[in-house]
């Protein structure tokens, strides 16, 4: 951040995720008392095999990653705070989001990494490669002992620029 920004920009990437959600969710707490703009991205992306899709359009693509933006919103909010700005934006997450960390004061992004310690791609991508501080936020703890072995918090190995949130 260059500094001439007048508030913090946090930018949280959503993929509606139960940890996108809950990242959010914690961007909004960090947000309100630092008085910081949050934008909530949804990345989206044509498949490989884009040709195929050119007959039928790629407007799917994007209205998809659309819904799932809305629907991640509604479900970390009653409503949605003034400080809080949807972004769809096309390409992969990974990229998309170490590329707009070089103006962003805080990355947060949600964690669905597969069993206790892996982290998944995107977090992985951000956490090694993005150009501010990241916060990687895990999904709630179910009640469901199948299903909480999966949510396990990951411990230990963190970035030095890197939070992990339970």
């Amino acid at each position: 951040m260059d500094g001439l920004e007048p508030h913090p920009r946090i930018i949280v990437g959503v993929d509606g995720s139960e940890a996108s959600v809950a990242a959010l969710r914690v961007a909004r707490a960090m947000a309100e008392p630092m008085s910081a703009k949050v934008e909530a991205w949804a990345c989206w992306d044509v498949p490989a095999g884009y040709g195929v899709y050119l007959a039928v359009g790629i407007e799917g693509f994007k209205y998809a990653a659309e819904q799932v933006l809305q629907q991640a919103l509604a479900d970390a909010f009653d409503e949605l705070p003034p400080f809080v700005h949807p972004r769809l934006v096309r390409g992969k997450p990974g990229p998309a989001l170490i590329d707009a960390s070089r103006n962003a004061s805080l990355l947060i992004v949600g964690r669905r990494g597969h069993g206790s310690f892996v982290p998944g791609s995107v977090s992985s991508a951000c956490v090694s490669h993005a150009h501010c501080p990241v916060l990687v936020v895990h999904a709630p703890e179910t009640k469901d002992p199948e299903e909480g072995a999966e949510a396990e918090a990951a411990v230990g190995g963190a970035h030095p620029r890197t939070a992990v949130v339970p």
